[in-house]
């Protein structure tokens, strides 16, 4: 075989052995994108030992996921301790207390401390009440414990429309409060009652949990909102800070310092190995930023127009008005 022949081999040799080595690079590459989407190094992440969070925000709903979550965690040996970072006006009172309890379940076995951000009310500072420990910063919003019912009255609308409702009834107060007609001295009582006791079981939960006496929980119980430095004062929170506040309060409770802090988050998706995540990235890739209205579509969908059952929610509107609010 003549030199030019023996070259040429060589150079294929070195030809295939540069597309070998990149296939394999490729393939590498693509191993490594497929398990971070997988989830599999959560997975690893949280064997090892470590702070776990999550993240309570937007409105409070019965939320199953998160409550599964939070039971996960308490069962973890993984977990030293969780962290529950709150930014939300509030929601259900019943989705408030589902997590109440769930937080409280972990308390039971590791500390927990509740991190008030830029707002935490009514609902949202009932779940803060669940750790062991609130710290707020000096200007975030909290509070406004309390219960308010409302519901649309649209019967002069209907007159105008001459469109009528007949009911017949069972008895008096089935279906009532009813928005076609207004409400009777006997309705207006039992919703009043219906309120007066789950406002006196939100007050209670305030005056155990922050050792309050009672009176002095239900002076602060008046639906008003407070600013971290407000509230410290009051003791409904426990100090102002942030993460330094946080871990040594833990470290105090013999949680090391150098452990990561490891969110808990809510998978990506249906399909297994994370693939409702992939997804969801392909089709965003498609063009689903494009599609504003698709923005819309999913914020209906996680968090409902009608709510349903008794509500404790803070909201802000052009008038800065608080409202507590069952629909």
């Amino acid at each position: 075989m003549d030199e030019l022949a023996i070259a040429d081999r060589r150079s294929l040799r070195r030809k295939l052995s540069f597309w070998r080595w990149a296939a394999a690079g490729l393939l590498v590459a693509g191993a490594l994108v497929l398990f971070a989407l997988s989830g599999w190094g959560e997975v690893a992440e949280r064997t090892r030992d470590h702070v776990a969070r999550v993240t309570v925000s937007g409105l409070i709903q019965d939320d199953r996921e998160l409550v599964e979550r939070l039971d996960r965690i308490a069962e973890n040996d993984s977990v030293k301790a969780l962290i529950v970072t709150i930014s939300s006006p509030g929601g259900t009172t019943y989705g408030g207390e589902v997590l109440y309890n769930a937080i409280r379940k972990v308390a039971a076995k590791k500390p927990v401390v509740s991190d008030v951000r830029t707002l935490a009310a009514s609902a949202g500072y009932l779940i803060a009440l669940a750790g062991d420990r609130i710290v707020a910063g000096e200007t975030s919003i909290t509070g406004s414990i309390g219960v308010i019912f409302q519901y649309p009255q649209v019967k002069n609308l209907m007159d105008k429309l001459g469109v009528s409702l007949e009911s017949i009834k069972s008895r008096p107060l089935k279906a009532e409060p009813s928005p076609f007609h207004p409400p009777s001295d006997e309705a207006r009582a039992m919703i009043q009652t219906m309120i007066d006791d789950s406002y006196a079981w939100f007050v209670d939960l305030v005056a155990e949990r922050r050792k309050l006496p009672r009176p002095d929980a239900l002076a602060l119980a008046d639906g008003r909102i407070f600013t971290g430095r407000q509230a410290l004062k009051d003791k409904l929170v426990d100090t102002l800070g942030g993460d330094d506040e946080i871990r040594a309060f833990l470290a105090d409770r013999k949680v090391p310092k150098e452990l990561a802090v490891v969110d808990w988050e809510e998978s990506g998706g249906k399909l297994p190995f994370g693939l409702g995540a992939l997804v969801s990235e392909w089709i965003k890739m498609l063009g689903y930023d494009a599609f504003p209205s698709m923005r819309a579509f999913e914020k209906i969908g996680g968090e409902k127009l009608f709510l349903d059952g008794l509500v404790s929610v803070w909201q802000v509107d052009g008038q800065l008005k608080r409202q507590d609010i069952l629909p």
